[in-house]
């Protein structure tokens, strides 16, 4: 863990999720790990952000399908942007989660020697979901949006149970 110096004393686990432009499944992943946990009570303690591996949309918001599917779930993402993903982030953050494949190994050829530990596959975190990738929805439907929602909330209540397991001292 990581000491946050806005919070003198505080130790803060920091969660990145990385997709490859950054508007549609990390920050989808963000928002739905960010209000669990607020429900939890525990946002003094854990952080998150996202990036991309790929710089095509810097500066900008969530795709608007991304966020349409959200709201209908109580999830505001219009104050997230898009943002590139670096090797700086390894140090920062304890926690750096692929969406799939691609962007892990893109997230592996960036990852300073000694911190590989701290990369791996969002769906990792939910065992009983069968597939392993959180597919792109961008060029597809709504309904890719919806089943990328129903993923990542699969896997960040299992993420969120990890680090209150392995961090904070709670079962």
């Amino acid at each position: 863990m990581m000491n946050d110096t806005s919070d003198v004393g505080v130790s803060k686990v920091r969660i990145l999720f990385v997709c490859m432009g950054n508007i549609c499944r990390s920050p989808t992943a963000q928002g739905v790990f960010r209000k669990l946990v607020q429900e939890a009570g525990l946002a003094g303690q854990i952080e998150s952000d996202s990036a991309g591996t790929h710089a095509y949309h810097v500066g900008e918001p969530p795709d608007p399908r991304a966020q349409q599917t959200a709201q209908r779930r109580g999830i505001d993402l219009s104050d997230l942007r898009a943002r590139r993903a670096g090797a700086a982030d390894f140090a920062r953050f304890d926690y750096i989660l692929a969406m799939d494949q691609d962007n892990y190994h893109a997230l592996s050829a960036i990852c300073p020697a000694g911190l590989e530990p701290r990369l791996s596959l969002l769906l990792d975190h939910a065992p009983q979901v069968r597939t392993r990738e959180v597919p792109d929805p961008y060029y597809g439907g709504p309904s890719g949006f919806d089943a990328v929602f129903d993923l990542v909330e699969e896997a960040a209540r299992g993420l969120l149970a990890d680090i209150q397991r392995r961090h904070l001292g709670r079962s």
